[in-house]
């Protein structure tokens, strides 16, 4: 794994989370973002004394520092492995979906946070889900088994399912899709993470970004539905197709601003300070 798919990620809000971590947190604790004085009766904790706000208090009481603690904030990433994610070339979607598992394993471990991973299509895919772990070792085994996984369905309901234990949760989602004829899904999963930072990570490969060069005629098949289709290739079809590229992100683009969500579009290579500049940006 090339060392430029390294990326760290920003959560926007304080968290929640009484573990010690790298994120701006709510609880007091060690650490310098100062909030205000208490007394030593109320925060019995001589290492914080104040001397000088102690010396100016009027009650005379000895006045210690509080400050809120970095906390650490659970992360979850969900893998569509659905038809429609076995295309691409020279590199398969999924393989690029891989490649970000595999630098999540290692942005995680660096946070502190620790990393959830399940994939699905039309059901969850319980043989590729690993439980919260702050070991990246496993999220490369992991990062592999997806590599060699096979795209057999064209549904997307197994999104929902996936997504259940997060409902309610303060928590780090990425949501790793092509995001192809799913929205209804879509809708449903966005409501259920609403106490949730969700990043959807949006991978699109050239082939289907681009048109061919040339005229002629072209063969395609649907990888969800396994129709095939046939089309005379020429400059107007070459329009068209970039036409509905670009509707298609600005629709997306649309249903994430209008829960304050910003995508990341992901090509071949994936390239890791592109990500970090996109969390950057966004905080």
């Amino acid at each position: 794994m090339s060392p430029t798919h390294d990326f760290h990620y920003r959560v926007g809000a304080r968290v929640g989370g009484f573990r010690p971590g790298a994120h701006a947190g709510l609880a007091f604790g060690a650490g310098d973002d100062f909030v205000t004085h208490a007394t030593l009766f109320a925060r019995p904790d001589p290492r914080r004394i104040d001397l000088r706000a102690s010396l100016r208090d009027p009650r005379g009481e000895w006045l210690v520092r509080l400050a809120r603690q970095r906390s650490h904030i659970p992360v979850f990433a969900l893998i569509d492995v659905s038809a429609s994610m076995g295309f691409g070339t020279p590199t398969r979607k999924l393989d690029l979906a891989a490649d970000f598992v595999a630098a999540l394993g290692r942005a995680a471990t660096a946070a502190g946070d620790p990393l959830s991973l399940s994939a699905f299509d039309d059901a969850e895919r319980p043989e590729l889900r690993l439980a919260p772990s702050r070991q990246p070792a496993l999220v490369a085994q992991y990062a592999e088994q997806l590599r060699t996984a096979e795209c057999r369905s064209a549904g997307h309901g197994g999104l929902i399912d996936a997504l259940a234990p997060l409902a309610g949760r303060q928590a780090q989602v990425f949501l790793v899709s092509d995001f192809h004829r799913h929205d209804a899904e879509l809708d449903t999963a966005l409501d259920l993470l609403g106490r949730a930072r969700v990043t959807p990570i949006v991978i699109w490969s050239p082939s289907e970004t681009e048109p061919p060069a040339g005229d002629g005629l072209l063969r395609l098949r649907d990888l969800e539905n396994g129709r095939l289709r046939e089309l005379w290739l020429r400059p107007e079809l070459r329009r068209r197709w970039r036409s509905a590229v670009a509707e298609r992100r600005r629709a997306l683009d649309l249903r994430f601003q209008a829960r304050g969500i910003r995508a990341f579009y992901m090509s071949d290579p994936f390239v890791g300070d592109a990500l970090t500049r996109h969390f950057l940006e966004g905080a």
